[in-house]
């Protein structure tokens, strides 16, 4: 199943890049689509219609029903748990990102937390003070690796995109550690499960999140593409800085000693309020069991942005 939106997905993508010739023919449309790195809008604001109708009516009521019937430490420790899945793969992008202390980090993590963390349930390493969980993708490796952006783009199924993190998807699909280790065990159901978990979990985490920005959003649009750009411009900074607001706590001073907290931009109203990130910062999304503070948190558009493999 995975396979085939993947290849719908990546079928649409081709078209849609070779459909550049729909850049507005008005001057100044045209130049407002080239400053949000957008040619393809009208097409991505159709797609996007059609993802909204999906969420609204599919993944949204779902999600709510999970977050009102299930326990808060329930959907915590499933949280946990997929969250553990995906440090082995998280560790080998430091790695191809020349990352070594935080590949470390989180391969220390992944072998503490599931032994002593009840199979990964809970995060044992940042409750006592070590290294907090970081996400990184194939995305960000072919960034740091200098691969071009390119155009943004609006998946369908899989929402806010753009080219080397469109193709970066597909890669990351057969890359994922864990998951080819079930599928070479004749266990695929489990990925599927896991899949679909995951997907449940990240939408569920940021329901208010996103209330937030369809209630306060002029161009809701243009938001949830100023706020995916920021988040990935946020991710790549990160894994040049080595990750290091998410390394333990080292004794010191205190003026010295902690990492600062990034302070969350406001949602954005409107398409004139965006542009380009040249200062990235992360968006926290609302609606968690309980407050994950031991968790570098994304973009609230994660949820159609997350790079599940």
């Amino acid at each position: 199943m995975r396979r085939r939106l993947l290849s719908v997905a990546a079928a649409m993508a081709v078209s849609m890049v070779a459909a550049c010739a729909t850049l507005p023919e008005d001057p100044e449309d045209r130049a407002e689509a080239e400053a949000v790195n957008d040619p393809l809008e009208p097409t991505n604001r159709a797609i996007y219609d059609v993802n909204m109708f999906l969420d609204s009516n599919v993944a949204e009521p779902v999600a709510q029903a999970y977050h009102d019937t299930m326990p808060d430490w329930l959907r915590l420790a499933i949280h946990n748990l997929l969250a553990n899945l995906q440090e082995p793969y998280t560790a080998g992008h430091d790695l191809l990102q020349g990352n070594p202390a935080a590949a470390a980090d989180a391969l220390g993590r992944f072998f503490i937390n599931s032994t002593f963390g009840a199979l990964g349930t809970r995060d044992v390493v940042a409750e006592s003070g070590g290294a907090k969980r970081h996400k990184t993708d194939m995305g960000v490796t072919f960034a740091v690796w200098g691969v071009d952006e390119g155009p943004y783009l609006m998946l369908p199924f899989f929402g806010p995109s753009s080219l080397r993190d469109g193709a970066a998807r597909v890669a990351d699909y057969f890359a994922e550690p864990s998951g080819a280790i079930f599928a070479s065990q004749g266990l695929g159901v489990i990925n599927n499960v896991n899949m679909g978990l995951d997907t449940l979990d990240t939408r569920t985490e940021h329901l208010d999140a996103l209330k937030e920005i369809r209630r306060t959003s002029i161009d809701e649009y243009a938001a949830i593409r100023s706020l995916y750009r920021q988040f990935r411009a946020a991710s790549i900074q990160a894994s040049e800085n080595g990750q290091r607001d998410t390394r333990a706590s080292q004794p010191g001073p205190a003026a010295g000693g902690a990492a600062s907290t990034p302070t969350p931009p406001a949602p954005a109203s409107s398409t004139a309020s965006e542009t380009p990130a040249t200062k990235p910062q992360e968006v926290e999304g609302h609606g968690t069991a309980t407050p994950k503070d031991d968790e570098v948190k994304p973009s609230a558009v994660e949820f159609i942005d997350h790079p599940r493999k």
